[in-house]
């Protein structure tokens, strides 16, 4: 993961950065094991599809 902001700033109810400036799932403290809410999930996909590091794919 990068820190460029973006994720933070559509779903902060999902991303946060760690002390290291690196963006992470605050849900589940980043384990991948938390479904994320529903009324969250559009926010979820938002960022996704603007994310620097799908330019990558």
């Amino acid at each position: 993961m990068i820190a460029c902001g973006t994720c933070e700033s559509i779903a902060p109810d999902i991303f946060a950065y760690d002390e290291e400036g690196i963006s992470y799932v605050i849900l589940d403290d980043n384990k991948g094991i938390e479904a994320v809410p529903e009324e969250s999930v559009g926010d979820l996909e938002d960022a996704e599809e603007v994310c620097p590091l799908n330019l990558l794919k």
